[in-house]
This record gives structure tokens, C-alpha cells and sequence, in this order.
């Protein structure tokens, strides 16, 4: 599910999971132990997907069947790697290789850079589309991203959009020709802070990204067991039923 390799003191980390590389439980725990053992091991680490899909988001098909406490578990699991993203002690850059829904663009907002390619490829939180609402720390890193005004309007309506809207407005910092650039571009940048004084740019990451880092200190009145009460409401269960059926037909 997940294919490591090392550019130099670079680690790449691509998701490999088609045909969606959609989050599932075994594939998020295994996401953040790579993340944890890649920040002991590299001066920097890239984040890829395949082409034309970085992540669909969390593998609803899956998880629908899931019990409560299965699902308490799998959004805590789900909470730890975006708090591991946060926290990543290198520079962390996100190459978005194609669309990048939900919990896919959800994950590169943590990181330090997001690169991705034009040509019609997606990215956007639709959460509220699918029933669903986003937690304090998702809606604290938009805020960081876009600003609280745009962050307002793009959650609230649970906006969709390509990617060069999404650098227009900050959610993205940098457009890529094709998939592979992004790649390419991902791991130039990398390449840029690793070449600046270890120790003086650490310690000024650091410092820029406390908020970011803050945003998980904190209990939250929409923690695990609220976000759990609202994926099995009525509502939230018949709309995601009704995806799934719609993409089962597609399929």
C-alpha cells in the first residue's frame, strides 16, 4: 500500500493503493508508522500518490460496515497520522499527483508544501456534501491555509475545485505541469531547505508551524466520540449509502 523510496536524504513516500489509494485502516496506521520511521531516518520527505489519483479519502465502502467502536478506533487512528503529518520533525512537502478529495487534500494541508498538476484534476473538503463534518484541527489547518473568510466559504458549501483555483486561493502553493512534476517539483523542494543550515532551519520551522502543531493540544467539543455520533446519524448513513451505491454502479 505504501512504495519507499529514497531520493539521496529523501524519502518518498508513495501511496499505492488502486484504484483510489482511498484510506483504510491497515493503510493509515501503516501511513503513520512510515511517516514517524521516515522523520528518524531522512532530512526530508515527500509525500506522492499515483498518477492522476493522489487519495480519493477515507475508503467509505469500507468503512461503512464498520461497528462504532471499530469506527472510534479507525477516526482516532485517522486523527494520530494528521497529527504525525504536523508534527514531522523534516520538511514534509505533499505531491499531489491528481485529484485529491476529502482526506486526501486533508493530509497535505499538515505538511509543509503542496504541489499539483493542472489539467482538470480536483481537490476541495466535501465533507459537508457527504453528511459529514470536518474536525476542529482539519478546519484549524484550512483557516492557516486560505484564511478564515475563504475557509468559510469553500467548508461550509463543501466545495469541489481544480487545481488552479486551489492555488489561487492558498489551498495549494505551487502547479505542476503533469503528475510526474509534481513529483519532480515535490522533491526539488525538499532538495532547496535540506542544502539551507541544518539547525537554523529547523528551528525556524518549528517556530512557523507551532500553530499548526497546536491545533492537536487541545480537547475539542467535535472530538472522536461527536464525529463518530454524526457518521452513524440517519442522515449522514443514507447520504454515504447512496455514494457508495452510485460508485458500485460506475464500477
Amino acid at each position: 500500500m505504501l512504495e519507499i523510496t529514497d531520493h539521496g536524504n529523501i524519502r518518498e513516500l508513495k501511496i499505492a493503493r488502486p484504484p483510489a489509494n482511498a484510506l483504510n485502516s491497515d493503510l493509515v496506521r501503516q501511513f503513520t508508522e512510515s511517516l514517524l520511521e521516515a522523520g528518524e531516518q531522512a532530512n526530508a520527505v515527500v509525500v506522492s500518490g499515483l498518477p492522476g489519483m493522489f487519495s480519493a479519502g477515507l475508503d467509505v465502502p469500507q468503512l461503512l460496515p464498520l461497528g462504532r467502536e471499530e469506527m472510534i478506533t479507525f477516526w482516532t487512528d485517522f486523527s494520530r497520522l494528521m497529527k504525525t503529518i504536523a508534527c514531522m520533525p523534516v520538511p514534509t512537502a505533499f505531491a499531489l499527483t491528481g485529484h485529491a478529495p476529502a482526506g486526501g487534500i486533508v493530509m497535505a494541508l499538515f505538511g509543509d508544501y503542496r504541489v499539483m498538476p493542472r489539467g482538470g484534476f480536483k481537490t476541495g473538503l466535501n465533507e459537508v456534501q457527504v453528511g459529514l463534518v470536518v474536525s476542529p484541527p482539519i478546519h484549524g489547518a484550512v483557516v492557516r491555509a486560505v484564511g478564515p473568510h475563504m475557509a468559510e466559504r469553500i467548508l461550509v458549501a463543501g466545495l469541489m475545485m481544480k487545481s488552479e483555483q486551489a492555488k489561487e486561493i492558498g489551498l495549494i502553493d505551487e502547479l505542476a505541469d503533469d503528475p510526474a512534476s509534481a513529483v519532480a517539483r515535490a522533491i526539488e523542494w525538499c532538495e532547496q531547505h535540506v542544502a539551507l543550515p541544518r539547525d537554523a532551519m529547523l528551528i525556524t520551522r518549528k517556530m512557523a508551524r507551532a500553530d499548526l502543531r497546536a491545533l492537536f493540544d487541545e480537547e475539542h467539543e467535535l472530538g472522536v466520540e461527536k464525529f463518530v455520533d454524526i457518521w452513524f446519524s440517519d442522515s449522514t448513513r443514507s447520504t454515504l449509502t447512496a455514494m457508495v451505491e452510485r460508485l458500485s454502479k460506475k464500477g
